[in-house]
């Protein structure tokens, strides 16, 4: 998908954001009004009148994230200290409290519930960098595990995401200002494209190495080794990828998992031979499955409903050393979630 470059960006969406917020929470009470007097029309309880709450919210969440960002822009001496030690923890605090509103707003409007399971990155290798593994499925789980790992367990993320979450601007300014990697998958990253990516030309894998070098005590290096969100129809995609490129194996190994897309091992790789010392985490979540379209969203919400996300912790010496033997053990892994998921779908 087409990206307009940062400077435009800057210069136009995050100010007709910041615009668009003004207007439509100048005009609240009308919005309500409406949004309840059609909310007896429709199934759900108040659905439209949460949803539109929600969807005001979310407008506002992130022209204020943009007013504070400028803010912290200016204090850095306008962008000069920006990712010094100081500022980038700054930058992590000012993640942590957003998150934390827009989730305590999620629970109260849509009767949203988050349940944590398993081994958490703090229990599990204390005071050790994690490279965090998760599965993609259904809109907000990223913002739902960076919502954890920030708040929950204190860790400082590096994360590898899709470049067209930069339409977003708030988490377009934000995460470029932080060790992060937006990448274009099936093609070297254009810097003035990609967040902090500062090696034209050079392949995803490479960038996303680089990426994982030098994590300390409190950090997670998130990846999503899917590569987008699952689908029935990216699934067989995935598979038919993999008997192209005459990985039979793999394909088979794909075929027999019903609810995950086979794992891209790329990026994984070069994460573990970049961080040895880190411990792996993988990630696993029920409860948006069944949000695959924009209709699947509509029916869904409001959602009453909870949300797992289970860990399970693997410690570097578990990890295997050999290549091949490193794709195994993601596949299997995958499998385990992929069991996990099959099992617990249904009751989130």
């Amino acid at each position: 998908m087409w990206l307009p470059p940062r400077w435009l960006r800057r210069v136009l969406l995050a100010p007709a954001v910041v615009l668009l917020a003004v207007v439509v929470v100048s005009a609240l009470p009308v919005w309500l009004i409406l949004a309840a007097a059609v909310s007896p029309l429709v199934p759900g309880y108040l659905r439209p009148l949460r949803v539109l709450w929600m969807g005001i919210i979310y407008l506002a969440w992130d022209a204020t994230a943009l007013i504070a960002l400028f803010g912290l822009w200016v204090a850095s001496g306008f962008g000069w200290k920006k990712r010094s030690p100081r500022f980038q923890r700054a930058h992590y605090v000012l993640t942590g409290w957003f998150l934390n509103f827009l989730f305590w707003q999620a629970q109260w409007t849509l009767r949203l519930t988050i349940e944590m399971v398993g081994t958490d990155p703090d229990s599990a290798l204390p005071g050790r960098p994690q490279l965090v593994l998760c599965r993609h499925a259904g809109p907000g789980d990223s913002f739902i595990l960076i919502h954890a790992l920030v708040n929950w367990f204190d860790r400082e993320p590096r994360i590898v995401l899709k470049q067209t979450l930069q339409w977003d601007p708030a988490v377009d300014v934000l995460l470029n200002r932080l060790p992060n990697r937006f990448i274009a998958p099936g093609r070297a990253q254009d810097p003035a494209i990609g967040g902090d990516s500062r090696q034209p030309g050079r392949p995803l894998t490479e960038q996303i190495g680089h990426l994982a070098v030098g994590l300390d005590s409190n950090d997670a290096f998130v990846i999503f080794p899917e590569g987008g969100n699952f689908t029935p129809r990216r699934r067989v995609r995935a598979i038919e990828r993999l008997r192209a490129r005459g990985l039979e194996k793999m394909a088979v190994r794909a075929e027999a998992m019903r609810h995950v897309l086979a794992p891209q091992p790329g990026g994984v790789l070069a994460a573990l031979d970049a961080a040895p010392d880190a411990g792996v985490i993988f990630v696993a979540h029920t409860g948006l499955d069944r949000m695959l379209t924009v209709a699947d969203v509509w029916r869904e919400l409001p959602m009453d409903k909870k949300i797992v996300m289970r860990f399970w912790s693997v410690p570097p010496e578990e990890i295997p050393v050999g290549r091949q033997e490193r794709i195994d053990w993601l596949y299997d892994w995958w499998k385990r979630i992929d069991e996990w998921v099959d099992i617990h779908r249904n009751s989130a």
